[in-house]
């Protein structure tokens, strides 16, 4: 039997909540039942990957009951460790207080190769793009560039590369390699656009990281999905799969990009995505007492193409392939680098 199996039996949960996370909470005296909400669920065989939600129903010392959202993210072949150890490193500097915050590391299982936290509830940034509540949208922005520049102001000599392969552009997952290779076998016709592209985006980055011993903690999968409106004044970042030590401008190219396209696609209006990615941009720069020099706009700039040559990608080889949502895209890309 596929082990993955037994989380979503309520006793077996109940059982290892109450071994592992009750005693974190000393308000609660038990555990009385849980809801299992899977919200990623890639089971065969004896393989897995899963996001499971446990809306575990807490007793506490006076009687009464209090529901907390208790996630796993877990994968049979792919570590979480790191997700665990990035999520705890983060929270123990600072974002598990305050008004930028994240999910709250509870424990790893290595059993399951998985990491179990505390979620955070409310709507992302997505909703409301989606939904077209400009005013949200527009308090929500200021409040995750300054959780940007929260995370890459974190000192980063007592924090550990939490994911190395993904420091790089031309190592990032699936990599640079297997990207063109199957670009190749596919689409042939965009073989040497690809190639270009790459070897553009691989370039500018090698440049500057050799420029400088500096490195600051990025996110590493920046977008309005994983930015959650958490309270009236609260804002919570989310999935830490892809966390580690490289450029800056990798979150602030990957963000910029994935929300203009967002806006687009939901919204579609050229000058109010302009005017959102500049307020998030003069957030940023307040934030993190930086200037946008043309130094790093030419930076964010090389990331926001890589980023919509990903897109791009993910509509080219996924399960049921949508190439006419590529192409758009990559020709915005060509004409950006004038290729």
């Amino acid at each position: 039997m596929n082990i993955i199996h037994h989380l979503f039996e309520e006793k077996y949960v109940i059982d290892l909540l109450k071994k592992e996370v009750l005693p974190r909470y000393p308000d609660f005296i038990d555990i009385k039942k849980i809801k299992i909400l899977a919200h990623k669920n890639q089971v065969w065989e004896t393989t897995y990957h899963v996001v499971l939600e446990f809306k575990t129903s807490f007793l506490t010392k006076t009687g009464r009951i209090k529901i907390l959202p208790i996630f796993c993210s877990a994968h049979s072949s792919e570590p979480r460790k790191n997700v665990y150890h990035a999520l705890k490193y983060l929270w123990d500097n600072g974002f598990g207080k305050g008004f930028l915050t994240i999910p709250h590391p509870l424990f790893y299982s290595e059993y399951f190769n998985g990491t179990f936290y505390r979620g955070v509830s409310g709507n992302n940034l997505y909703h409301y793009i989606r939904n077209k509540e400009y005013k949200e949208i527009e308090t929500i922005i200021p409040k995750a560039a300054a959780w940007f520049a929260k995370l890459h102001k974190l000192p980063t000599a007592e924090a550990d590369n939490f994911n190395k392969e993904n420091s790089r552009i031309k190592t990032v997952f699936p990599g640079r390699d297997e990207i063109l290779k199957n670009i190749k076998k596919f689409y042939p016709s965009y073989y040497e656009t690809y190639e270009k592209v790459y070897d553009i985006f691989a370039a500018e980055e090698e440049n500057f990281l050799a420029s400088t011993a500096e490195r600051w903690l990025i996110h590493g999968d920046a977008h309005p999905e994983n930015v959650i409106k958490a309270g009236r004044k609260k804002i919570a970042v989310i999935d830490f799969t892809d966390i580690c030590l490289s450029d800056f401008a990798r979150d602030l190219g990957c963000f910029l990009q994935q929300l203009e396209y967002m806006i687009m696609r939901k919204i579609n209006d050229e000058e109010y995505a302009g005017k959102v990615k500049d307020l998030f941009l003069e957030n940023y720069s307040k934030n993190a007492k930086i200037k946008l020099d043309d130094n790093l706009r030419k930076r964010i700039n090389n990331y926001y193409n890589w980023t919509a040559m990903r897109t791009a990608t993910f509509f080219l080889l996924k399960y049921k392939p949508e190439p006419d949502r590529s192409e758009p895209l990559i020709e915005k890309v060509k004409n950006n680098l004038d290729i």
